[in-house]
């Protein structure tokens, strides 16, 4: 047991929110496979590999368990040496190829000047005089006999490094015969001397000759990356990581590094240029509901008589918004915070609107400014401890852990008994992955206020992230016991149960949380439980149709909610349906509040795009691609 693997619950309320533990790294897990990049996101696994993106089912089996698929893997990399060290044992008396690298280099741990192979044969001592004034005049036994001398000559000046001479005699031979490996030999020359435009060019004519040419287009792809063309860099790996069959580890590897650099500048470039706005209620709603519920203070009550046009109406009116749950209420309270600040005259309570504006900013991803505003809260107040709390979310986010604890020992040292603090502290062990740590602080959390519902269900996760499932299970039925009417009991157990494969009590648990959601709050629900039996359903019975429609219902719930959209996107991609889904993992890409993620999430786009471009350049690769991801289609989902 203790060998379960842990499990990613993306919508547990967590103020500590950093890269590591937001939307899609929480459910994305970085992971290596033949030195492909794997992701993971809601249990579908995506492997960046020769096809931009193959997708198939991790197994949530204990990790020393074997599939077939791994062990046909083993196998052929068992294969690979055995041919490798066939290679290396043959002998074919060519000086030029012992003097250069061998065809792994092409495709480095990164870009680099390199001294490619080139396709060699022994010289002949005799060398035809060849320019374009006299080539038309052989016959094509002539050409092909000369063509042949002066590729063997050139490739022994390629040995001695003489690149301009074998640039030269490459180029005659090109006259004799436009040869592909010509072409290619001449790149390695142009490679040599870092005239990257020249690789380009020469790699391009080899191409177009042979466009399956695995040197060729490892080469062309290297030279892109050296001129940061990195899509057309992406293109070639991938077409190249195809034709080879996903056997050539470097290649996938060359994939894995530029979809990252593709996916960092297109982020970046957004970023820069888009309006910052909030997330999706669903977001908004949980990171508000990680805190404590606490009245109104003294004197802004929602019966308070106050002039809408005062500091004191606009933050009351900001506090009665944030209670709708809504995108418009965020929006008007949000905008209400910035105005009661604006107004000034708040008294007592300008701490409280520094944190509230601060907070709004922070869902912004408003970082510098938002620190600001909790700092400024802290120094006017600093017995307000969930100021504190907020601003050492921040510091974890942006990947300063010592600053973020500070802020939680202060926070302890203005009050000792506020239960908040151990929980979020406790996300901060969660997420960091020390969860004994973690549990400690959720138990202090608990017996400070055994009321709040996200103590004991984050107390639930943790032991079943620590392998002690028999505890996670008897915690989520004691917690059901205690808290039966809140639906996300039911929802965060469901998907314990789905982790197990117990489709059945999943889903069950999941449609309890639905019906107790639509109860409540139909227009504000929470859509988490909709997308979880979409991929129940999915993991149990292939029902495409069925989880596709919840997933439409929750976005029309919640048009803004990042997972419906990833989820949508999975579940179109495993289908066929690559441009559908590639819109999708646009749609996601335009939702990620911070660059973390949304490099994650354009790293799906890009990976989807690109298998597209391969389909529509390569078109006798399709077969490939489909014929490997119907092998890797039959293993369980999770």
């Amino acid at each position: 047991m203790a060998n379960q693997p842990p499990l990613d619950l993306a919508g547990i309320p967590n103020a500590s929110i950093s890269p590591s533990s937001s939307f899609w790294d929480r459910i994305t897990t970085w992971a290596s496979e033949n030195k492909a990049l794997v992701y993971t996101i809601a249990g579908v696994a995506v492997v960046v590999t020769g096809a931009g993106a193959v997708y198939y089912f991790s197994d949530s089996r204990p990790s020393g368990a074997s599939t077939g698929t791994e062990e046909k893997r083993k196998a052929s990399k068992k294969e690979r040496r055995k041919a490798k060290k066939e290679k290396e044992t043959e002998k074919d008396g060519s000086s030029a190829e012992k003097a250069v690298p061998s065809e792994t280099s092409e495709t480095p741990a990164a870009p680099v000047k390199q001294q490619p192979t080139v396709e060699a044969e022994t010289p002949d001592s005799s060398l035809p005089q060849v320019d374009e004034s006299n080539v038309d005049s052989f016959t094509d036994e002539q050409r092909k006999d000369y063509s042949t001398k002066l590729k063997a000559a050139g490739n022994k000046a390629y040995g001695d490094k003489n690149y301009n001479e074998a640039i030269s005699l490459y180029g005659k031979a090109i006259l004799c015969k436009p040869d592909p490996i010509f072409y290619s030999n001449r790149a390695a020359c142009y490679n040599a001397l870092g005239d990257w435009d020249k690789v380009v060019e020469d790699t391009t004519a080899a191409i177009s000759l042979d466009n399956e040419y695995v040197k060729a287009l490892n080469r062309r792809a290297n030279a892109y990356e050296h001129l940061t063309k990195y899509s057309e860099a992406l293109l070639d790996y991938t077409a190249s990581c195809i034709i080879d069959g996903f056997r050539n580890d470097q290649s996938a590897a060359s994939v894995e590094r530029v979809l990252k650099k593709v996916a960092e500048t297109k982020a970046k470039g957004v970023l820069e240029s888009r309006e910052k706005k909030l997330p999706s209620p669903t977001f908004v709603t949980n990171y508000l509901q990680s805190f404590r519920p606490k009245p109104p203070p003294a004197g802004l009550e929602e019966t308070a008589e106050l002039d809408q046009e005062s500091g004191l109406g606009q933050l009351q009116l900001g506090l009665v918004s944030m209670s709708k749950r809504s995108a418009e209420g965020f929006e008007e309270a949000a905008n209400a915070f910035e105005k009661a600040l604006e107004l000034g005259d708040l008294g007592e309570h300008e701490a409280l609107a520094y944190n509230m504006r601060g907070t709004f900013k922070y869902l912004r991803a408003q970082n510098q400014e938002a620190l600001d505003d909790l700092s400024q809260s802290i120094k006017l107040q600093p017995s307000l401890t969930q100021s504190f709390i907020k601003r050492a979310s921040m510091h974890l986010e942006l990947g300063d852990r010592e600053a973020a604890a500070n802020d939680f020992e202060q926070a302890i040292q203005q009050n000792k008994g506020d239960p908040d603090i151990y929980y979020h502290r406790a996300q901060l062990h969660f997420i960091l992955g020390e969860y004994a740590e973690a549990n400690k602080d959720y138990q202090k959390s608990m017996d400070l206020d055994k009321d709040f519902i996200f103590s004991h269900i984050q107390f639930g996760v943790t032991q079943y992230k620590m392998g002690s499932i028999a505890s996670s299970m008897a915690t989520f039925r004691k917690c059901i016991k205690n808290f039966d009417k809140v639906p996300d009991v039911y929802n965060y157990y469901g998907e314990l149960l789905l982790d197990q494969q117990k489709y059945q009590e999943a889903i069950e648990k999941f449609d309890m949380a639905v019906e107790m959601e639509r109860q409540a709050k139909p227009l504000g629900m929470n859509v988490l439980p909709l997308i979880n039996k979409a991929l129940a359903l999915f993991q149990w019975k292939q029902d495409f149709q069925e989880a596709e429609n919840l997933c439409q219902k929750a976005l029309i719930i919640d048009p803004e909610c990042d997972i419906a959209v990833a989820t949508m996107a999975q579940l179109l991609l495993q289908q066929g349906k690559v441009t559908e889904a590639l819109k999708y993992f646009e749609r996601a890409a335009e939702l990620s509040r911070t660059e973390g993620e949304m490099i994650n999430a354009l790293s799906y786009a890009e990976a989807t795009r690109t298998q597209l471009e391969v389909q529509e350049k390569y078109p006798q690769l399709t077969s490939r691609l489909n014929g490997f991801n119907q092998g890797l289609s039959g293993a369980p989902m999770r």
